[in-house]
């Protein structure tokens, strides 16, 4: 509320679109819920057992590691998508949560998973690094979807969650 009791429609006072607590905490479950089946299925192959060999990986607090990071990805990706979804690229819930999700796959890639394989000292770190990129992509890949499908479903039950629709503007 303003001085006279009037409420701001100033898009920069930083008020989330939607229910963010709701939307934040749905989105993140489904996002890493995904993202560790993915990870369980992935674990399953021989070439993630030969990874994991190669690495001297064990299985359990491999498991428990993606749920961890499942849930903070998942949690990076959702709070943007719910608290900024005008800044968001993409022409709808799936395609932006899709775009999120791509750039999470390159801050993973290029800060995690580089320097963790050419200072670990494994042979062939290349090969190490391509597995381990094509794992990621295929988690973080069912990451987005499940996210962009549960906020498209999310949206289609109470209309568009922007700025511009909750003050009755066009967007």
């Amino acid at each position: 509320m303003d001085v006279v009791g009037v409420t701001s429609s100033d898009p920069r006072k930083g008020k989330p679109a939607g229910s963010p607590r709701s939307d934040w905490r749905r989105l993140t479950a489904a996002g890493a819920v995904a993202f560790w089946l993915a990870n369980l299925v992935i674990s399953w192959t021989p070439i993630a057992a030969a990874y994991r060999s190669a690495l001297s990986i064990a299985y359990v607090p491999m498991l428990v590691e993606a749920a961890v990071g499942g849930l903070i990805i998942a949690g990076l990706v959702a709070l943007v998508l719910v608290r900024y979804p005008e800044r968001v690229p993409g022409t709808g819930a799936l395609s932006g949560a899709l775009w999120l999700s791509a750039a999470a796959l390159i801050c993973l890639t290029v800060f995690v998973e580089v320097p963790s394989k050419l200072a670990s000292g494994v042979s062939e770190p290349g090969l190490r690094l391509l597995v381990a990129t094509v794992i990621n992509v295929i988690r973080v890949l069912a990451l987005g979807v499940a996210i962009g499908l549960v906020n498209r479903a999310g949206q289609a039950g109470n209309g568009p969650r922007t700025r511009e629709a909750e003050r009755g503007g066009l967007p």
